[in-house]
């Protein structure tokens, strides 16, 4: 590697980058998911396409680990615990016995179907079970989905990479596989030390990111980012499940308040998108288009299994003690996605050197492609045909703030979106609690001093100056002003009011 070298390198991977992000605009506008984008784009710069030669499992196994850690602790990041929190029970039996019935029924489809050994067979199944974090976490942004079950999908796509990675690994090993109640008990103990890891050091975190103000801004996102990706790092040395740890550290880390967390997590999603990108795009130049043309059958027929038996009976067996209506297991089990994990995943065996682990490979891209162009796409219009929807809940609200350390308090910063119930509400009728005072209001550009009878509007933004004791109040009263309108406190929604005498 000369500098030559590294500017031409330099070079060519910001005129991908530049392509990659402008192919975003175009898959939302068409509809095509932007993951099929990258992988098209890697398989055009491959062997088949300008002639770039890649064949390196190992690295692309490695990177892609990477980038998942990134995508996990974007995710977590952006995790509403009030919303997780009572599916916490479903996601945990989807992403342990729901993935357990999906490899099974799935292998026995590949084994008894398709004529693939058992091994391999259990690899496919294992492989293409878990939800992939970053194709659930891209919908999620633009399906109004109710939040208990965006909770139960984002916990669920959280949490079983985990208990999946063990079973890749345990099935890529050279000679005889352990007995089931081995790997159940090794799958329980990985979890279990993963998550009091990721629980541990996201509390940490939180506590020294509250109590130690840094020089400059800039600092927070980094910091935070550094904080999650070392719970990772730890539950892995302890031979847990980092992939649990820093989804989980990343979950506390983002409901804790921290300075600047809006900021936080628009570099975290800058990050997550960099992963996607850099991980499809190198699992594009890892396949070989041509090879591809014996698999497709094989592939299209252990999808079909996967996709209208394996997920639906998975979600109908866990989900049962719940009583969850119909239309909502069915939209459960659509929403199943799979985007680059499994094809990471599948990177596993052939670094192993599992025999005819290149087709296993191969029969995973091929489904993956398949059936994301089939499920992401029709997800949303599924959702309207069963009626599922938050079209008309007023959206959550977004608050910025910023540690005023010498003034002992903090400057909160939001806006008002199209369906926040703040819009009509005067100054004095948010009634913040005392300490706590909105001291500037930003509208169509212009900036200005409000009066108590300043009527607020839908677009404005404004600048609210609360000292320590008060600034959790001022933000429980805004958001449930946001909610609620200026009859929040009467109406039972949440949040620090006035008195009602």
């Amino acid at each position: 590697m000369t500098v030559d070298r590294l500017n031409e390198l330099l070079l060519v991977c910001s005129f991908v980058l530049l392509i990659a992000v402008a192919a975003v605009r175009i898959s939302s506008r068409s509809g095509l998911p932007s993951l099929l984008v990258y992988l098209g784009i890697g398989v055009a710069i491959g062997s088949d396409g300008i002639g770039v030669v890649f064949d390196n499992a190992e690295l692309t196994q490695i990177l892609g680990y990477t980038a998942l850690v990134v995508i996990l602790a974007e995710g977590g990041l952006g995790t509403k615990w009030k919303e997780i929190r009572p599916a916490l029970p479903q996601a945990a039996l989807l992403s342990t016995l729901g993935v357990a019935v999906s490899v099974g029924v799935t292998a026995a489809g590949a084994h008894y179907l398709v004529g693939l050994e058992w091994r391999q067979a259990l690899l496919i199944g294992a492989v293409v079970s878990s939800t992939d974090a970053a194709a659930v976490f891209s919908v999620l942004r633009s399906v109004p989905l109710p939040a208990r079950l965006t909770g139960v999908l984002e916990a669920e796509s959280g949490f079983n990479d985990a208990p999946v990675v063990i079973l890749v690994v345990a099935f890529s090993t050279a000679g005889p596989v352990d007995h089931w109640y081995v790997l159940i008990g090794e799958i329980a103990l990985e979890l279990a030390i993963g998550a009091a890891i990721g629980v541990a050091i996201g509390w940490l975190g939180a506590y020294g990111m509250r109590h130690v103000a840094l020089p400059a801004s800039g600092l927070y996102p980094i910091a935070v980012m550094a904080i999650a990706v070392s719970a990772y790092a730890a539950g892995a040395l302890a031979h847990g499940s980092g992939f649990l740890a820093v989804y989980l550290a990343s979950m506390v880390l983002g409901n804790s308040k921290l300075p600047h967390s809006a900021a936080t997590r628009g570099f975290a999603e800058g990050l997550g998108w960099l992963g996607q990108i850099g991980m499809f795009i190198l699992l594009g130049l890892l396949v070989t288009p041509h090879n591809l043309g014996d698999d497709i059958l094989p592939a299209i027929i252990i999808g079909l299994i996967l996709t209208l038996i394996a997920r639906p009976l998975s979600v109908l067996l866990t989900l049962r003690p719940f009583r969850m209506p119909w239309r909502e297991q069915t939209l459960l089990s659509w929403a199943g996605l799979r985007g680059a994990v499994p094809i990471v995943l599948a990177t596993i065996p052939m670094v192993g050197e599992v025999p005819e682990s290149e087709r296993v490979f191969n029969i995973v891209f091929v489904l993956v492609v398949v059936y994301t162009l089939v499920q992401g796409p029709t997800l949303p219009w599924l959702a309207r045909r069963l009626r599922i929807g938050d079209n008309e809940e007023a959206a959550d609200l977004g608050i910025e703030s910023a540690p005023l350390e010498r003034l002992r308090g903090h400057l909160l910063s939001t806006a008002i979106g199209p369906k926040s119930r703040m819009h009509g509400v005067e100054i004095a009728e948010l009634r913040l609690p005392a300490g706590a005072a909105v001291t500037l209001v930003v509208r169509d550009g212009t900036s200005f001093v409000p009066s108590p009878t300043t009527v607020l509007r839908r677009g404005d933004e404004l600048l609210v100056v609360a000292t320590d004791p008060v600034r959790d109040a001022a933000e429980r009263r805004l958001q449930a002003v946001s909610q609620g309108g200026k009859l929040a406190g009467w109406l039972g929604t949440g949040g620090a009011s006035a008195p009602r005498s």
